[in-house]
Parts: structure tokens; sequence; C-alpha cells
């Protein structure tokens, strides 16, 4: 017994090292253009779902109303300002960055995502993913307004997208960091934005992330 403690002691070190000086040697392409082995990517995924899955749970927070018209215009305003380059909008094919990232970012016109889960998301970002934590820069109320919004995204028409982005509202601190592209968008006037954030059609497939 006691021998075949030491062995696999002796083959964990003589791993460890050879781990060790295989990152050492750079030998490891980290480059976005050089795709993970399919085991490798299969891994990374289940584990980023998992984790995803296992950290939302836990989160303590409180559901706003995601059916409130003003969160949702709100929501609308964040996303165009911040989002589509990513993850695209009604109407996108692609953007200049988003062939470039690796792993692809979801195409959230497309696809609906569970609102703890989104909020955990947006909130606390993805490792090793063009994904942020918004919410170091962002509050709570803000990140629901997104995730609100992102529960009406799929199934929209360009047109309804276009209209509902035109009519949210102006957001301070995003005025500054985006200057004339922000204040374009919200540049036009419509009547009854209320009743167009709560018009676009929502498809009735289950969640998914």
């Amino acid at each position: 017994m006691k021998r075949f403690i030491a062995t696999v002691i002796a083959t964990l070190v003589v791993f460890i090292l050879a781990l060790g000086a295989w990152i050492l040697s750079g030998t490891y392409n980290i480059g976005a253009d050089a795709p993970h082995w399919p085991v490798t990517y299969a891994v990374m995924q289940t584990l980023r779902e998992r984790s995803i899955d296992a950290h939302a749970a836990r989160e303590r927070v409180t559901i706003p109303n995601l059916e409130d018209p003003q969160l949702i215009l709100k929501g609308a305003g964040q996303y165009a300002a911040m989002c589509t380059g990513c993850h695209l909008a009604p109407g996108m094919k692609d953007s200049e960055i988003r062939p470039g990232l690796y792993p692809q970012p979801p195409n959230l016109s497309q696809l609906r995502v569970q609102p703890k889960e989104a909020f955990w998301i947006i909130k606390h970002g993805v490792k090793m993913s063009a994904m942020p934590a918004w919410g170091f820069s962002h509050d709570d109320a803000t990140i629901w307004s997104m995730v609100a919004f992102l529960q009406k995204l799929p199934g929209m028409t360009p047109e309804q997208y276009k209209k509902i982005v035109a009519q949210a509202p102006p957001d301070e601190d995003m005025d500054m960091d985006m200057g004339d592209h922000h204040e374009h968008a919200h540049g036009e006037e419509h009547e009854t934005p209320a009743a167009s954030a709560t018009s676009a059609p929502a498809p009735s497939s289950s969640a998914q992330h």
C-alpha cells in the first residue's frame, strides 16, 4: 500500500511538473483564431453552463416586474448602446467585432435566456470570453431593465426594434461614453412608447442559455 501511494504521488508530481513546463514553454496557441480541441471546448462549455446555473440559482435577488413597459424601454436603450456589437439585433447578420470573438457570443435576437441567469451573466460577466461584468458600472435596476428587454427581443422585427430603441429614455452615463451615437439613437419621438414596448411578439419556445 505504501508503495502504491508513493507511486501515485510521484506520478502526480511528474504530471504537475510536465504541465508547468508546457505552460511556461508557450507552446499553447492562445490566439482566438485557433479553436480549442472538440473535447476541450465541450469541457469548457459544460463548465460554463453548470457554473452559471448554480451561481444564478444562489443569487439572492428579487425579480422585478419584467413586463413593466418603462423597464423594457430603458433596457432597449441599454442593449442598443452596449450589446449589439457582440449579440446582434433584429436585422443584423453580423458586426465588425463578432467574427473575431471566440467563443462566438449567442445571438440574443434569436435566443431567450432565463431571467435570473441573464441577470447573473450581465452583472458578473464570464471569464475567458468577451462578456464583461457590467455590475461594476451599472446598478441592479439597470441590469434588470436589460433582462426585461431580453425577454421581448426574440421575435422582434427590425422595424419594431428600431422603434423601441428610438423611444428609449436617454441614459446619462452612456451619453458621456457614447456621445453623438447614443444621442442619435434617441433622437426620434413617437406616440405611446409604453404600448410599443409591449407589442413585440414573444415566441413560446422554452428559455435557453
